[in-house]
């Protein structure tokens, strides 16, 4: 079964870091690209960061640049977010996300509309705040 299982999440004061976690079953990840959504209440969900191990391509949204790395670990079939210099505006609950056909040939070259991934985490929420 295509499992994804994001943890991690939490409560940070602005300035902080936290590191999330999104673990694969059921499928490796060398084969499939994994993006990293978030979501607040009333708001639609917003591609963060794509990562591909292969071929290996990351993608990042301007107001994540500079601030958080995507990062992959093929023996624990892991991939990382970790975001430092966290603001109250990155309070979201926090997705990880891939598709079996879309995502077969790594990250695509623009980023996806959510409703066409067809394997979702149960989402972890980070807040930010003081």
């Amino acid at each position: 079964q295509v499992q994804l299982a994001e943890s991690g999440g939490g409560l940070v004061q602005p300035g902080g870091s936290l590191r999330l976690s999104c673990a694969a079953s059921g499928f490796s990840l060398d084969y499939f690209a994994i993006t990293w959504f978030r979501q607040v209440p009333g708001k639609e969900r917003e591609a963060v960061s794509c990562i591909s191990l292969n071929p290996h391509r990351i993608y990042y949204r301007d107001s994540a640049k500079g601030r958080f790395t995507v990062s992959g670990d093929r023996a624990k079939n892991t991939i990382y977010l970790q975001m430092n210099s966290l603001k109250p505006e990155d309070t979201a609950v926090y997705y990880c996300a891939t598709d079996r056909v879309l995502y077969s040939g790594g990250c695509p070259d623009r980023w996806t509309d959510p409703s066409d991934l067809d394997t979702w985490g149960q989402g972890t929420q980070v807040t930010v705040s003081s």
